[in-house]
């Protein structure tokens, strides 16, 4: 008779894939909090000065575009860990 050995490692391999992911995810928040920061000193900075509200919404918008780049990255990892990598065993699979 056959003696079958089990392997626990492309389990942990996915729970680790998904704690990386949700880990990625987590840049998300910040990035929110980036962009109510850079509204909010929109807001406070054409109330002490409205003259340059137009040259300040400008910098706003550019420092959201940059914000915004920060959750499309982490969001791009986070399903890069989820669905493209796999374990060895699946490389494997696929080889064979």
């Amino acid at each position: 008779m056959e003696r079958r050995v089990v392997n626990s490692q492309p389990k942990m391999l996915e729970g680790a894939k998904s704690m990386g992911a949700g880990a990625a995810t987590i840049a998300l928040a910040g990035a929110a909090v980036g962009i109510g920061n850079v509204f909010s000193s929109l807001i406070h900075s054409v109330a002490r000065n409205p003259s340059l509200a137009k040259q300040s919404f400008g910098y706003a918008i550019l420092g959201f575009a940059l914000t915004e780049a920060i959750a499309l990255f982490a969001s791009m990892m986070a399903f890069l860990i989820s669905f493209v990598f796999r374990s060895l065993e699946q490389w494997l699979d696929v080889a064979l």
